[in-house]
């Protein structure tokens, strides 16, 4: 969605890859030939979609529309709008797609158990659905849950989603993720997105700083409080997008409550001069026409090139010559932004509030996003997506309008990751007092996931990469014997091949594979801190 611009930080001389050999990734991929059993007893998540598959196949095929700027016809439109599901029933349908996993329900006890786990050949595992109510007016988090049935769980996975977005774009990595054993998976629609209650967005701050403060808080104390009620002491928080920025400001707000980060393509990492001096004019060129022009089929399929691309290929003492060039596979020609767009942009005027005023033509105006977006996907998944995203951008205003407090209209953060990224894993737990000194965190492992036809651009990773470890190196100049013992600060950034910014659907086979060396590393050094 959104370009960077390279730093001025030093990178580093390696590069790691999230690279796989053929078998490895064979052996995890989500196989689309499983599908869920039939069973009466036992509902699935939607269970007439096989028959609706088999109608599709039966009934003679329909002419092939050319891709246009907004695919759907307005007679298509219409008859979406008009009929249009409920957001519960479309998040549904998209996991409907996700094999093996069950709804945990009143009847799955007892002796259908073992029944259920014959089908599953990675362990009976089940899922929950559920709003949990959080303190205030209209304020509750969409949650999906999933666990292995008679495993303990002692790590847990918390995923969040980018802007706008929803849980169910993980669709194709639940499964996967959720064979490791020892862990419970926790995927969360952001307070005010998704399925999750959508309360008024108001912000009361008058300081630009303040204000930054405040967005960001409206969303991760959510997070915080929706911890304390799932007594979760520790987790694994990834975050995408949006998501990613808002992580590291809950690592920052919340310390001692992540044992890993992972950043799948994060915005706002490089900082930008207008986006964080008022005096300055905003900018007037932006990329963020990426998001709705760019073909993702071509993204998945082609050759790959530009400077996340480069990053793979260059030897490492080209590393710091590449990041300084354009990428051109990602790069449209500049143009200026429109007067008319900063001005919606700064009077908090949402892209979604366009979709819901535009009524009948709605599922249109989606079209010309979601058909771009899920080209590379079957066309049962890139429908049921569809009918997703516009079940989702349809509903009431609520968290999309932070998106100005936090972006200026270039798309860069008013408060820069790079510019903090240093102190996350440093904070104080402790305040000193007159007889101890003060208890700091000693380091958190951090991983930067992009993709490598990202617009996300890699350079960002990597400048925050050298600060973090910058940080460490200082931090073990004046730690004592014990916290030189616990010292648990890391870096590492990433490149997943043939994918771009949404990691998880363009390539899942990959990033989940990344993920689970990631989980299985933060079980292992529990397991050993325990001894």
């Amino acid at each position: 969605m959104l370009k960077t611009y390279p730093t001025t930080f030093l990178l580093p001389k390696r590069l790691k890859l999230a690279s796989l050999v053929p078998s490895q990734t064979n052996s995890l991929s989500t196989d689309a030939s499983f599908s869920p059993q039939q069973d009466p007893r036992q509902p699935i998540l939607l269970a007439s979609h096989q028959a609706m598959s088999q109608a599709r196949t039966d009934s003679p095929p329909r002419p092939q529309r050319a891709l246009t700027y907004f695919p759907l016809g307005y007679k298509e439109a219409a008859q979406q709008w008009w009929t249009s599901v409920s957001s519960r029933q479309a998040e549904r349908n998209v996991l409907s797609f996700v094999p093996y996993l069950r709804e945990a329900t009143a009847e799955t006890v007892g002796s259908q158990l073992q029944e259920l786990a014959k089908s599953d050949p990675f362990g009976h595992r089940v899922w929950r659905s559920s709003m949990v109510e959080l303190s205030g007016k209209n304020r509750a988090l969409n949650e999906l849950a999933i666990e292995r049935v008679g495993e303990q769980a002692d790590d847990t996975l918390v995923m969040v989603h980018g802007y706008g977005a929803g849980l169910g774009f993980f669709y194709k990595n639940f499964e996967p993720l959720t064979r490791a054993q020892g862990w419970k998976l926790y995927a969360l629609d952001m307070l005010g997105m998704g399925n999750s209650s959508r309360p008024p967005f108001r912000i009361r701050a008058k300081d630009p700083q303040e204000k930054i403060a405040e967005a960001e808080g409206w969303f991760i104390d959510a997070l915080e409080e929706w911890r304390k009620i799932r007594k979760i002491e520790k987790f694994t928080l990834l975050g995408h997008s949006l998501g990613g920025y808002l992580a590291v400001s809950y690592a920052l707000k919340y310390p001692g409550r992540l044992n890993k980060l992972i950043l799948s393509s994060p915005v706002g990492v490089p900082e930008d001069p207008w986006a964080v001096n008022a005096a300055m004019p905003e900018p007037q060129e932006s990329t963020l026409a990426n998001e709705f022009t760019q073909d993702q089929e071509s993204i998945v399929n082609s050759e790959p090139a530009g400077t996340n691309a480069d990053y793979v290929r260059a030897p490492a003492s080209e590393k710091k010559s590449t990041a300084t060039q354009a990428n051109p596979s990602t790069t449209p020609p500049k143009r200026p932004i429109p007067s008319w767009l900063v001005w919606l942009w700064d009077a908090n005027v949402s892209p979604f509030s366009i979709i819901r005023m535009a009524g009948p033509l709605g599922p249109r105006f989606v079209s010309g996003w979601t058909f771009r977006r899920f080209n590379h996907l079957p066309p049962d998944e890139k429908e049921a997506l569809h009918t997703y995203s516009y079940a989702l951008f349809r509903q009431r205003g609520s968290g999309e309008y932070v998106l100005p407090y936090l972006l200026a209209p270039g798309a860069y953060a008013r408060s820069p990751i790079i510019n903090r990224i240093q102190e996350v894993g440093r904070q104080v737990l402790q305040p000193a007092t007159e007889t101890s000194p003060a208890v700091r965190e000693t380091g958190l492992p951090i991983v930067f996931l992009y993709g490598e036809n990202d617009w996300m651009d890699v350079a960002g990773g990597y400048a925050a990469e050298e600060k973090l470890n910058q940080r460490r190196r200082q931090a073990l100049l004046d730690a004592t014997d014990d916290e030189k013992r616990r010292e648990n600060g890391s870096a590492k950034v990433l490149v997943v091949r043939k994918a771009g910014h949404n990691i998880h659907l363009d390539n899942p086979d990959e990033f989940n594979e990344v993920i689970l060396r990631e989980m299985e590393e933060t079980r292992q050094k529990r397991l050993v801190l325990e001894k």
